[in-house]
């Protein structure tokens, strides 16, 4: 891939938050590959405008973040400005979240300001792979598939041990987006949103397979956009 010297990325999300070994890959992957990532500490983000001049918005593993309040203006602004989006791990919840709000979930009350109340949304998940590699059903037809360029025999590898209620996820996804992959529990495992650029979240982590020479084809896609974005293309452009 060639250097991107004027691509912009958000890193939204608490860096060394958990210890998570997710964000030096990830500084790492993205500095070698030449894009310009900046940090934006969740605490930091008050309003959209703090997103602005960004070609892509990665919001990275790392929950419950320190300020949800400050995810959730990133993730609106990658929605309604048609920028390029990405989330791992946590950036995955945050999405969801994200939907809920906007579809008026009644569960979804208080948990942007309260983190007690994000958790005790909070379920560990029967299969539960930390940093081990497990197969994926991924939906036919879908971007994930078409960023495979398959739907089958799918492995990745994950660090998360639990997830959200799953009757809050089957409500808060309800509208444009929708859950693309699961796993053999049939827990859902990655969402997208229809009829954007580029909206993609998942629970597993792309970052920690990648290597400078063998990009994630999740990640490269996501830098594909932004370049597009950063390129002024026509922003429904696929």
């Amino acid at each position: 891939m060639d250097a991107m010297t004027e691509l912009r990325l958000a890193l939204v999300g608490d860096k060394g938050n958990h210890s998570e070994p997710a964000h030096p890959k990830i500084e790492s992957l993205l500095s070698e590959l030449g894009a310009t990532a900046e940090w934006l500490p969740t605490e930091k983000i008050t309003g959209e405008a703090d997103l602005d001049g960004f070609h892509g918005i990665w919001v990275v593993p790392g929950a419950p973040y320190l300020n949800e309040a400050g995810v959730q203006h990133a993730v609106r602004v990658a929605r309604e400005a048609e920028v390029p989006f990405l989330g791992t791990c946590g950036g995955f919840f945050s999405a969801l979240i994200g939907n809920a709000l906007v579809n008026g979930v009644e569960e979804v009350v208080g948990v942007v300001e309260d983190q007690e109340r994000y958790m005790a949304l909070a379920i560990p998940f029967t299969c539960s792979f930390t940093g081990e590699k497990a197969p994926l059903t991924v939906k036919k037809h879908s971007r994930l598939a078409s960023v495979y360029g398959h739907a089958d025999d799918v492995q990745e590898v994950f660090h998360c041990s639990w997830s959200l209620d799953r009757a809050f996820m089957e409500a808060a996804v309800e509208g444009e987006m929708e859950f693309v992959a699961w796993d053999a529990d049939g827990a859902p495992r990655a969402l997208e949103l229809e009829e954007h650029p580029f909206f993609l979240a998942c629970l597993f982590q792309p970052e920690l397979t990648s290597t400078p020479t063998s990009v994630h084809p999740l990640i490269a896609q996501f830098l594909t956009a932004a370049e597009k974005r950063a390129a002024g293309a026509d922003p429904a452009s696929r």
